[in-house]
């Protein structure tokens, strides 16, 4: 989910504060303070009902693929991708989902991989009451089919072939659709091939244990021994080579799954290892089987394990390994938090009346529309742009007003004493939410990286100019709650899930908190959680939490990967054939579509995943074949659209990103594409948009095939080869930085260096 843009202006009044009444509690924090209770008019955080006592005693883990099961007293489809699970009253129903193309009016078509129920899975001795959550890691889940002290308990995972589950008492069967195919393996009574259609799965019970019909079903009753435990398995074949190969990994219990990264900024790489802890079943051994995504397996310089098999899905062709753990290298993505003013000459004068004109129109500019926390992020980060860049300018009593504007707005909010703007811990749930509430943050806990995000780079953006409005007794505490609550890195605390919004395994992070769709959980806007990512990095830098840096890192860097494969696809191999579109704008667990949440306008979907335009953009610059391929796409679906009997209001409307996009692979062109007395997204402004479009103008387009070592660093390169070298180096004395290049700058204290 994302905030829809297309609310009318509903302006709140600059600067109006209302007391909050006598029965409101503030925590104080710092100089701010949040609030203990809500409005009564203000709606709570969902009711996250359906975990065990163990699971209650953790913050409730929202946005991730397998969440509807703590919301709902059956859980919704949950995507664990290539397989499918939903819980129901009659069992654990078990899919392996096929593509579906879907045409819509927009003249293109959706993909999608709906759940059907292949088998489902049962407990014979007791019926279930509801699905609990009873464990998680960073890419599988435990899900209790539970009646009082019983349970059926599901291990499933991302990426994985497999599902294990285990009953307390009694026995498990499998109900079959009457189409199914079974027979036992021969001289293994403990393990089942069944196949539908095209589909294939092999059921496998302890050895000692037998399969034994069951109605239009099978059953195990006889155990031989503790767990009673059986694994099922999607396979590609049905044949006994392929039984042997599966066979190895189905005696085994999941304990846990844990993504650990480390950031070699000597090395200029990040490197991730993901393993899965695993205890073999009493008398038996045996190895894990993963299904490595394509953002794991391309351009990987450090997988060795072979494939076993491809499968399709909606994330890409899967390959299906038999290891424990594997290792992804990626190379480290910088940037600088600004850039440097522009060289003397008519450009500089023009960018100097662009900034004037924003400055005077500030105040209204920070909440143009909208009430809530999402809108008003948005519009105190764009007004930090146009103060950085008249900052490097050399224009400090604009610079000076609109630092203050900033301060007063954003204490508005963070002081408690407002009983409009606010915020709200909520222990119990472990979260922090922000009122007035917008596009279901609380009731459904959605877009809280997209919000919070916004909030924590305007106020890093601050602290570069004032380090003390950012001190903890200062402004700072209440911000490091937003930080914790979108980036703590600690697992199992009661405060803060982990990394709430991000998917480990998935490389990416989910908008909607509860999940309860059965299209999966979603995420649309890619780029505003790559503006979360780089908050946090800035945020760590300049509070001195080098752990946080690294999150940020992680975060930043994986993501990247995961948009370039499942969003824009610029290696050709995650989008089938029949998909009619460039880019997808709306990923979910089991959809793919080229949309938005509030309208089917071409220049909205394609320019919410490049919102908001930072220096931290860059690497939408990776394949700039990609970047003209999307707009001459754009141009086209303007087309379809407008033959359609639609127009787009204003027609011109976000023309300012396209040209900022086109500007990264061609300066040129994209100046020539911006209509500087055009529409502008409520985001950005016209000083960002020229300061943006004259730098490359003036230093060429980013260069993103050099690295350094150092985070905060930056190189563009001009049509004749000339590259120029920006770092920015926080710390005190200057430091020595040395590009993969060859070339070595010394980077001044505090401050941007450009060589």
């Amino acid at each position: 989910m994302i905030a829809k843009q297309w609310m009318l202006a509903s302006v709140v009044s600059a600067g109006i504060l209302l007391t909050v009444t006598a029965q409101a509690q503030v925590t104080p924090v710092g100089a701010g303070g949040f609030r203990t209770e809500i409005n009564s008019g203000d709606r709570p955080t969902p009711k996250a009902e359906f975990r065990t006592a163990e699971m209650a005693k953790r913050a409730v883990p929202t946005n991730q693929w397998y969440s509807s099961i703590v919301f709902m007293r059956w859980s919704e489809v949950i995507h664990a991708v290539p397989l499918t699970f939903k819980a129901t009253a009659a069992g654990l129903e078990i899919g392996q989902p096929t593509k579906k193309i879907v045409p819509t009016e927009r003249k293109d078509v959706e993909v999608h991989y709906p759940h059907v129920a292949d088998l489902v899975l049962q407990a014979t001795a007791f019926k279930p009451e509801a699905a609990l959550l009873a464990g998680y890691g960073d890419w599988s889940a435990d899900m209790d089919l539970a009646s009082g002290a019983d349970a059926l308990r599901a291990t499933i995972l991302h990426g994985s072939p497999w599902v294990y589950a285990q009953v307390n008492r009694g026995g498990v069967a499998l109900q079959l659709g009457k189409d199914a195919v079974v027979q036992p393996w021969a001289d293994h009574p403990n393990v089942l091939r069944i196949s539908l259609g095209n589909k294939h799965f092999a059921a496998f019970a302890p050895k000692g244990s037998s399969w034994q019909a069951s109605g239009r079903g099978w059953a195990v009753a006889d155990f031989a021994a503790l767990p009673k435990q059986v694994a099922i398995a999607s396979m590609p074949a049905n044949d006994v080579s392929t039984l042997q190969t599966y066979e190895r990994s189905a005696y085994m219990r999941i304990t846990d799954t844990r993504a650990d990264f480390t950031v070699d900024r000597k090395a200029g790489v990040l490197n991730t290892t993901y393993k899965v802890t695993a205890t073999a079943l009493p008398g038996h051994e045996g190895t894990p089987m993963q299904g490595l995504y394509p953002h794991h397996y391309i351009d990987n310089p450090v997988l060795t394990q072979p494939t076993l098999a491809t499968v399709d899905s909606i994330r890409g062709p899967i390959r299906m390994v038999q290891a424990d753990q594997f290792q992804t290298r990626y190379r480290l993505n910088g940037f600088v938090p600004f850039w440097p003013g522009l060289a003397a000459g008519e450009g500089k004068d023009e960018l100097r009346s662009f900034i004037k004109k924003d400055a005077r129109r500030a105040q209204p500019m920070m909440l143009e529309i909208g009430q809530g926390p999402y809108w008003q992020g948005k519009g105190l980060q764009r007004i930090a742009n146009v103060m950085r860049i008249a900052d490097q300018e050399g224009m400090k009593d604009v610079r000076d007003d609109l630092l203050a504007k900033l301060k007063e707005r954003s204490e508005g909010w963070l002081s408690g004493k407002s009983s409009f703007n606010y915020f709200h811990q909520d222990k119990a749930f472990g979260t922090i939410t922000s009122y007035p509430e917008e596009y279901d943050a609380v009731k459904d806990m959605n877009d809280h990286h997209f919000h919070y995000g916004y909030w924590i780079r305007a106020a890093a953006d601050i602290g570069l100019l004032d380090p003390n409005w950012i001190k903890p007794e200062q402004w700072g505490g209440m911000i490091e709650l937003l930080v914790k609550d979108i980036g703590t890195a600690e697992r199992g605390r009661a405060d803060f899930p982990y990394l709430r919004n991000f998917d480990p395994y998935e490389g990416h992070a989910w908008a909607s908190g509860v999940g309860t769709s059965p299209d999966g959980n979603n995420q649309e806007s890619s780029s505003e959680a790559i503006n979360a990512w780089v908050a946090l990095m800035l945020w760590g830098t300049l509070t001195n939490n080098p752990a946080l840096v690294d999150v940020g890192t992680y975060l930043y860097t994986t993501e990247i990967q995961a948009i370039n494969h499942y969003w824009f696809d610029i290696h050709g191999i995650t989008l089938p054939k029949e998909y009619l579109n460039v880019e997808v704008s709306m990923v979910f667990g089991g959809k793919l579509a080229h949309n938005t949440w509030w309208i089917d306008e071409p220049r909205q979907i394609h320019g919410i995943n490049l919102l908001p335009f930072t220096t931290a953009s860059t690497y939408l610059a990776t394949s700039p074949e990609f970047v003209k391929r999307n707009l001459d796409a754009l141009d086209k679906e303007i087309k379809i659209f407008e033959g359609r009997g639609k127009r787009a209001k204003p027609e011109d409307i976000w023309q300012d990103l396209f040209a900022k996009y086109l500007g990264l692979v061609d300066a040129k062109a994209g100046m020539a594409r911006w209509d500087r007395y055009g529409s502008y997204e409520l985001g950005d402004t016209r000083t960002h948009t020229y300061h943006w479009l004259q730098t490359m103008a003036q230093m060429g387009t980013p260069d993103l095939t050099v690295s350094a070592d150092t985070s905060y660093f930056a190189v563009f390169k001009t049509t004749q080869g000339k590259r120029s070298y920006l770092v920015y180096n926080h710390a005190n004395t200057p430091v020595n930085v040395l590009f993969s290049d060859g070339k070595q700058v010394q980077a001044a204290a505090k401050g941007l260096s450009v060589h």
